[in-house]
């Protein structure tokens, strides 16, 4: 191997940097797509099922900050377990949680495109976007959907910055991320304030009765299992540890601000999306309900934002942008420390000699998540939901193995009221993907086979690559 492939990952990232990938990933197209699917489940206990996802979450957000405390190393839930379990396990680990990433791109990508359409369309550029036709490519002649083609240049455009650049993406999803969570503090004042101006203002008695009739209480849980991937994000911070300045204490720190500023802006936006709006509608509305709940309070002669929708599809264009970009980032560092483990093949684990970038993990993520495009858009998302649950899961069990095993091991941060809080998210991510397997069995079992299949295909790609490993060996 040549000293250029020996190059490692340099620190050009910050706290602030850090901590907008976690909320740049999480507050994402989830915000405006899920919103409406909660309501639909739960009514207007959509408002306590945002709330408990965050509580969940955060007892595993407490086993990452111990985790990267002590293994500051690249690659996120898979460095972790890698650090603990055998090599198979960790393997399915890695394959699992890249495949999460790598789809969960590809669904930013697509709600990218309807969304910048509709921000062309607001402004008079092009027709509303369900009547915008296929684009045909000059040369070749061939039509492509306008939401394909979207998505296709909105990944190419973030992978050739991720390839030539850790700073600049980094720098891009700090300077995006401000401006999506300005743009939703805006939409939640005048929510605000609107209270008593008319038959749209915000008041409190949309949230009587709390609960759905029929579905009670437990209507809760479906909708966390669904709306749990909008909490998928602060984990992507720890995917670029080597990559941030004093990781031991700058990732924790990271990933808690990130955490509690992201469920903090959930809760306000649902608030007034369901207080204004009322469950029922805002059910109805589904992906354009907050835009729809912004349209009826917000100001309408604004100049160039012109309305409250407009004002909140320019935030949507920007959620799904930087959702993207994190996503890209984390997906192409859990192939390169894959990679450097002797895990996938040796040059996904380099760093480029010129630009300093995972270069090939990159290239690689980008040509699966444009794969990932043509999937359907819902089973998708449940199949990322899924494997994030999983990957949750296990990442709990390794902290409390790690605890066992190596006790005197240099921990910067440890999770208070040890073992509580591991224990606590094991039970509660397990009983989500539970009953997320049981909604899928009767409403999409395409994703339940996806998700085995992708499953199989690792176990397979493992025998593989241990058989050419075995191979090489034995002809040096």
């Amino acid at each position: 191997m040549s000293s250029h492939d020996q190059r490692e990952p340099e620190a050009e990232l910050g706290l602030l940097d850090a901590t907008m990938i976690g909320m740049g990933a999480m507050i994402g197209a989830g915000i405006f797509v899920l919103t409406g699917l909660a309501a639909e489940i739960s009514g207007p206990a959509a408002l306590l099922v945002f709330m408990l996802n965050g509580v969940v979450t955060a007892f595993t957000g407490l086993s990452y900050a111990e985790l990267a405390s002590a293994i500051p190393k690249s690659g996120g839930g898979y460095a972790f377990v890698r650090e603990i379990f055998d090599d198979f396990g960790s393997f399915m680990m890695g394959w699992m949680l890249w495949f999460a990433y790598m789809i969960a791109g590809a669904l930013y990508a697509l709600g990218f495109a309807p969304n910048f359409l509709e921000l062309l369309h607001v402004y008079g550029v092009v027709a509303p976007p369900d009547q915008v036709g296929a684009v045909v490519l000059p040369l070749i002649g061939v039509g492509i959907p306008a939401k394909f083609l979207l998505a296709f240049v909105a990944v190419a455009g973030l992978v050739a910055m991720n390839a030539a650049s850790t700073a600049a993406s980094g720098s891009a999803e700090t300077v995006f991320t401000i401006v999506k969570v300005s743009i939703l503090v805006v939409f939640v004042a005048f929510g605000f304030l609107s209270a008593g101006g008319g038959e749209t203002s915000f008041t409190f008695q949309n949230f009587d009765p709390l609960f759905p009739e029929g579905g009670g209480a437990f209507s809760i849980l479906p909708a966390m299992g669904l709306t749990f991937i909008a909490f998928e994000g602060y984990d992507l911070i720890t995917t670029v540890t080597e990559e941030v300045e004093n990781p031991r204490e700058n990732i924790p720190k990271a990933i808690f601000v990130s955490l509690g500023a992201t469920v903090l802006v959930y809760l306000l936006v649902v608030t007034v999306a369901i207080g204004t709006l009322g469950a029922a509608e805002l059910a109805a509305a589904g992906e354009a309900g907050i835009a729809e709940a912004a349209t009826s309070f917000m100001p309408t002669d604004v100049p160039i934002i012109q309305n409250g929708g407009a004002l909140i599809v320019f935030g949507a264009v920007f959620s799904t942008i930087t959702a993207l970009n994190a996503v890209v980032i984390a997906s192409s560092r859990v192939a390169f420390s894959m990679g450097r483990e002797g895990q996938l093949l040796p040059s996904i684990g380099r760093i480029h000699y010129r630009f300093g970038t995972p270069f090939v993990a990159v290239l690689l993520s980008a040509v699966v998540m444009l794969g990932s495009v043509f999937l359907p858009t819902q089973s998708a998302g449940n199949m990322s939901s899924l494997f994030f649950l999983l990957s949750f899961i296990i990442v709990n069990v390794a902290v409390i193995r790690l605890r066992r095993e190596r006790p005197n091991m240099n921990r910067p941060y440890e999770i208070p009221y040890y073992p509580v809080p591991p224990i606590l998210a094991i039970v509660l991510n397990a009983i989500l993907a539970v009953v997320l397997i049981g909604f899928l069995l009767r409403t999409d079992l395409l994703a339940l086979l996806l998700s085995v299949g992708w499953l199989g295909a690792g176990a397979v790609m493992y025998v593989a690559l241990n058989k050419l490993r075995a191979r090489g060996t034995a002809e040096e």
